[in-house]
Formats: C-alpha cells, structure tokens, sequence
C-alpha cells in the first residue's frame, strides 16, 4: 500500500523517474529486525521449539521482509524479565505465560490457566468468540504491549512428588513448583509454592531445595530427566487443564509495521497456538510410554477427596483474587460466565464421548 502511495504521489508532481521507482522498491524489499526473547531454554522442546517456530514462520511468511531472531532464556535477559523487556522495547517480541506476569497485573494468570478451569479447546473459544482477547489486550494496554494466544499445551500433569499424596493432609508443609493460580491454591492447602524458571526446576528437586514440582507433562518432563529427581508422578493437571503460552508484542513496534506484516505477525501466532497443542497431543503419550516402561515411573491418580477439596479451594481463591481490582473483576466474570455456558455443552460433547469410547 505505501509503495502504491508512493508511486501515485510521485506521478501527480512529475517526478515519477527511474531513481524514484527503485527507491520505492528498494523500501518495499526492505528488512525489518526484530527480537523474541523467551522464559524457556533455548531450543527446549514444544516450549522453545514452539517460539522457534512462531519466529521462523513469520520470517517465512513475510517473504524475509520481518526477521525475528529468538533469544532463550538468559541470552538476553533473564526468564522472568521478559515482561519489562518487550514492554520496554529492549525486544519487540517475547514469548512465555501470562501467570508469570501477576506482579503486574493480577488479572493476567486468568490468560494462562485457571484451576479447573478451561481446556484448550474451550481457552481458544472464551479468547478468539468469547471476549476473552478483548480483555487480554485491555490487561497489558498500560504496559504498551499486545498479547497473543501462541500455544497450548493441553491438560497438564498433577506433577512430580518425593512421596504419595494419599490425603490433602500431604499437602501440608510441602514445598512445590508451581506458578500462577495454582500455587495460591496450594498455599490454601498448607503448602508452600515456589516459583522457579523451567531451567532450574531439576537441581532444586534433585538437591531437596523443593519437595515437589509440576512443569508441563510427560514430553517435556522427560526432556528434563525429572524421573531422575522424584518418584511419584500424578495426575490429573487440576492447575492447568489448558495452559495458553503467549506472545508478548510492543505495541508501537507493530504499529510501525505495514499492514500486511501486522496480519502476518497476527496469523503467525494463531497458528503455532493451534500447532502446539497438535504436537503436544501426540508426543506426550509417547514420552510416557519411555516414563514407564523405561525409567519405570509411578504414574498415580491424585485421590478424588484430594481433587475435591483441591476445587472447593480453588473457588475460594478465584473469587478472592476477582475482588483485586475492577479489570480484574471484569475478567473474572467474563471467564466464569463463559465457563458455565460452555461446560453445559462440552459434558453432553467431548466428555460424553470420551465415556463412550471407554472399554
């Protein structure tokens, strides 16, 4: 569109010449540098991979016009920094979730997971026709940032424990990994969450720093060799039934960019959102069949009383946490009114069906 603005204002003064015609083209062609720094290791599976990927996709679809390069953590700057960083315009780019940035604004963990909350599939719906974006992008709007859904990693694992959980009693006093929501509803538990980046999650369970963690689920919980640091592996992901993983973008650094780039940017990161989840679907089994059959893991079921009690808490803390502030109360209400409308049809859809294929 500017070259065309360009070319018409040209031939209207007569000054349409060679020189001017290439300087146009010379414009159009030419390549815009961007930054992507990350929470995750650099290249780490599903999770770096996937801001790989998103990086690579954009370059690839722009035609090499808007080059993003990806910076692991602690390339550029330190996991938990990548807010301030993107925010700031040190990197125009960062890929992470959104519980990591509740210091910032409390209404942004309900962008990443909420205890039993959302699945994936019901996540995409609430943020892309359910006003869910809408608020993400009003949430970050005085921090000069835009967020994207950029992956999911579907229902999580409960996470990795040094002895079994048989009572909520268990909870009690035990020191765990665990970000965002979660770990709120933990602490109502008796517990003590601890927040630590992917990359320093081995040693603190392996040294004792940390009684137990969950990360993500058995493709990248065996990347990590966590069966090396703990025993116990439990499930269901009752904190995470649906991680969204995002993409921080500045505000101004996409403004600045021709029209075509801004959808580029935009479809990019919708469809590593969908291709994330897709991969997760299908490694995570494998990675489990290796947990267990190879490293002879424990895979155990966290027991109903502890799930329900768990739930009761988590209610508790949610409606807690929605009286924060006015944006947050405004999310809170869009997330559970959307919550009870769209559980009515996923128990008579996937739920009913999944029963049905049991054996």
């Amino acid at each position: 569109m500017k070259r065309r603005h360009f070319i018409k204002s040209a031939a209207s003064t007569g000054i349409l010449t060679s020189a001017s015609l290439t300087t146009g083209v010379a414009q159009a062609k030419s390549t815009i540098k961007w930054k992507m720094v990350t929470t995750w290791p650099k290249n780490f599976p599903g999770l770096g991979t996937g801001a790989n990927n998103l990086a690579k996709l954009i370059t690839q679809m722009s035609g090499g016009r808007l080059k993003v390069k990806v910076y692991g953590a602690n390339e550029l700057v330190p996991p938990f920094e990548v807010f301030d960083s993107v925010s700031r315009g040190t990197a125009q780019m960062g890929h992470g979730a959104a519980y990591y940035w509740k210091g910032k604004t409390q209404a942004s963990q309900f962008f990443a997971a909420v205890p039993f909350g959302l699945t994936a599939q019901e996540m995409n719906g609430w943020l892309y026709h359910g006003g869910g974006m809408e608020l993400w992008r009003e949430a970050y709007e005085s921090f000069g940032l835009l967020p994207a859904a950029a992956g999911n990693t579907g229902v999580q694992m409960a996470g990795w424990f040094n002895k079994e959980i048989k009572s909520i009693h268990d909870l009690k006093g035990l020191k765990m990994r665990i970000p965002g929501l979660g770990g709120e509803v933990l602490k109502r538990a008796g517990g003590t969450p601890v927040s630590l980046p992917g990359g320093e999650i081995f040693t603190s369970l392996k040294t004792g720093a940390i009684d137990a963690t969950e990360w993500v689920g058995p493709y990248n919980d065996l990347a990590f060799g966590l069966y090396k640091a703990a025993k116990f592996y439990y499930y269901p992901g009752w904190h995470e039934p649906g991680t969204t993983l995002e993409a921080l973008i500045n505000k101004q650094a996409l403004e600045d960019l021709p029209d075509d780039l801004q959808l580029i940017v935009s479809n990019a990161c919708k469809t590593v959102n969908q291709d994330m989840l897709s991969e997760y679907t299908t490694r995570n089994q494998r990675a489990l069949d290796v947990l267990v059959n190879k490293h002879n893991v424990k895979v155990l079921k966290l027991p109903d009383q502890v799930l329900s009690t768990l739930r009761n808490l988590s209610d508790e803390v949610i409606s807690e946490i929605a009286t924060t502030d006015k944006l947050t109360r405004k999310v809170f209400k869009s997330f559970k009114s959307y919550r009870d409308q769209v559980k009515k049809w996923s128990d008579i859809s996937e739920l009913a069906y999944l029963k049905s294929r049991q054996e």
